[in-house]
């Protein structure tokens, strides 16, 4: 009889994720688990093994599932994937223990509208705008529909706490306790002269804020958005609406993690 305890893996193509996926497998499904190489709607668990690129990516390609997620890091930074796999025996241990806590994370959403339709789009880190060719590009950005800046740059970045260590961080905005729920509007290459006067920190706004962002002329309607990392192009955008989403993504966490010892040991 099969066990209906199933785990879902995920895994990209490194030599050393794919062997640890294979070696995973082998263990979880010698306890009697279900294992399977794609996203199960049953599963108790998804383990993401790469680095924070495969993360991310099995979250967007799966539609943020309302399933607790783990990674195990065989990438670079690994700020999302705390587990090594030289770990799958202790990882697995306080995984049957239930020795672990569940972080929720709020996923960021976008609605990008054009003259005559409109998408949704969700990532974990953060939504950038930028124009569609190098040049600098002129903002109307709106807060609960009111204007609060004519901004002129090469751009903006608007993070979660969750995505403030990651392109937020390197673009000089500041880190934010993941336990907070926020959103942070940060300037990219802000200009500031006589003609233009755009701010030059980053702006820091409740959870519940909604963010909009208008080109300020015609021919600026065709925007580059990215994703985390992940890039769009799109024509005739009219607007570009930015708050937190309706929803939570649970990562699995064993009892040891700690936010700043995380930052510390990554950035500092």
């Amino acid at each position: 009889m099969k066990s209906s305890r199933i785990i879902s893996i995920v895994h990209n193509n490194r030599e050393l994720s794919v062997d640890t996926a294979k070696d995973l497998k082998e263990k979880l499904s010698s306890l009697g688990y279900l294992v399977s190489y794609t996203l199960e709607k049953k599963a108790e668990l998804i383990v993401s093994i790469g680095g924070d690129g495969t993360f991310l990516k099995a979250l967007r390609e799966h539609n943020f599932p309302d399933i607790p997620i783990v990674g195990i890091n065989t990438g670079h930074l690994g700020f999302f994937t705390e587990i090594t796999p030289e770990e799958l025996d202790y990882l697995i241990s306080k995984y049957i223990a239930k020795d672990y806590s569940i972080q929720e994370i709020t996923p960021i959403k976008s609605i990008i509208c054009a003259k005559s339709s409109c998408i949704k789009i969700m990532g974990i880190n953060e939504i950038v705008i930028k124009g569609n060719k190098s040049h600098v590009i002129h903002l109307d950005i709106y807060v609960d529909n009111n204007l609060v800046q004519h901004f002129s740059g090469d751009g903006i970045l608007i993070s979660t706490s969750t995505g403030s260590t990651a392109y937020n961080y390197s673009a000089g905005g500041s880190i934010i306790d993941p336990s907070l729920d926020v959103l942070q509007i940060t300037p990219l290459a802000p200009i500031n002269t006589n003609v233009y006067r755009s701010f030059t920190s980053s702006i820091i706004l409740p959870s519940n804020a909604v963010i909009k962002v208008i080109p300020e002329y015609y021919f600026e309607s065709s925007l580059v958005i990215v994703i985390d990392g992940v890039e769009h192009r799109y024509n005739n955008i009219t607007e570009v609406g930015t708050r937190l989403a309706n929803r939570k993504i649970k990562m699995l966490r064993l009892e040891d993690f700690e936010f700043w010892s995380r930052v510390t040991s990554k950035f500092l």
